[in-house]
């Protein structure tokens, strides 16, 4: 209300008298300042949510399970260097592009810690509300969650390939050999993490319960891995070969495992190394790849949608 409305002349309203009435003018003004616009709510919360993604802000507990595993993920990488630099080796005991590939297990772990603690206690608490008032609009939360997580993965997956590399120069290993397995690694590790963070979202986002989301995400990451390469066994020893590479289609680590062995040159995981047999399956792997990033993106738009908060 203006100033100019609380006067010392204002009528008593009725059954009040003038002895017992006050006007107090508490002084409101117009917000004056610099007016923020989208991008930074959208970058404050992609900030916050990575921070917390690693326990960075929060308390003390949740800290310990984000960097152990982030612990976990670098140890064998300075194993790797130690024992490259002192014993003098000609290359890197393992491929960049492998690493992601041999603890795929920790990176399903900490998806499956992280991407309900980002999204789930939002639904559960049913704070969510709060973040689209405006300027913020639904896409803005889910590109900020879902960068957040992605991120949170990709450092999680790159700072070791990070660790490799140093190693390698050091050890005086090939430069244009080495940066460009670093590159091919690094692509790589986008790409799951890409993959990875937006799976991790969309179940979590089912249920405000982070019990059941850790258990679905841990159930869809890891143990479809183990399934799919327990089929691909039993197909090789039977001497199915070629359905070795479509069943890598029912698994996210092995699809990124058919995508890096194709478009990277990489050596496959798969069973006896049968990885995609010519272009046109590799092709395939790519958009299935890209298929369900985009699918992710757009289920969580979706999701929160159907929760009314578009």
């Amino acid at each position: 209300m203006p100033r100019e409305a609380f006067t010392a002349d204002a009528a008593p309203a009725a059954g009040v008298t003038p002895d017992a009435s006050r006007i107090h003018d508490i002084g409101y003004r117009h917000y004056g300042g610099v007016r923020l616009a989208r991008g930074y709510v959208r970058r404050s919360l992609y900030i916050q949510s990575l921070r917390g993604a690693y326990g960075l802000g929060r308390s003390a507990k949740s800290k310990i399970l984000p960097m152990i595993l982030f612990a976990v993920m670098c140890l064998p990488a300075s194993i790797i260097v130690a024992v490259t630099v002192y014993t003098h080796l000609s290359k890197l005991p393992l491929e960049y592009t492998r690493y992601a590939i041999d603890l795929q297990t920790v990176i399903g772990l900490f998806t499956a810690a992280q991407a309900p603690q980002a999204v789930s206690r939002d639904l559960r608490f049913k704070t969510v509300p709060l973040y689209f008032c405006r300027p913020m609009e639904r896409i803005d939360y889910v590109i900020a969650k879902y960068g957040a997580m992605a991120s949170a993965l990709f450092i999680l997956t790159g700072v070791p390939l990070v660790i490799l590399y140093v190693g390698a120069l050091l050890a005086k290993l090939d430069l244009a050999t080495q940066t460009a397995g670093f590159g091919k690694g690094l692509l790589a590790a986008a790409l799951l993490s890409l993959l990875f963070g937006g799976i991790g979202l969309v179940i979590a986002a089912l249920t405000p319960r982070r019990g059941f989301g850790v258990a679905a995400v841990i159930a869809v990451l890891i143990l479809s891995y183990a399934t799919v390469s327990s089929v691909q066994a039993v197909a090789y020893g039977q001497g199915h070969t070629g359905a070795i590479s479509w069943l890598g289609l029912f698994s996210p680590i092995t699809l990124i495992d058919g995508v890096q062995s194709w478009w990277l040159g990489a050596t496959s995981s798969f069973v006896s190394g049968y990885g995609p047999p010519n272009a046109a399956v590799g092709v395939l792997y790519l958009l299935v790849v890209l298929g369900l990033i985009a699918g992710s993106f757009a289920l969580l738009m979706r999701r929160y949608r159907k929760v009314g908060l578009g």
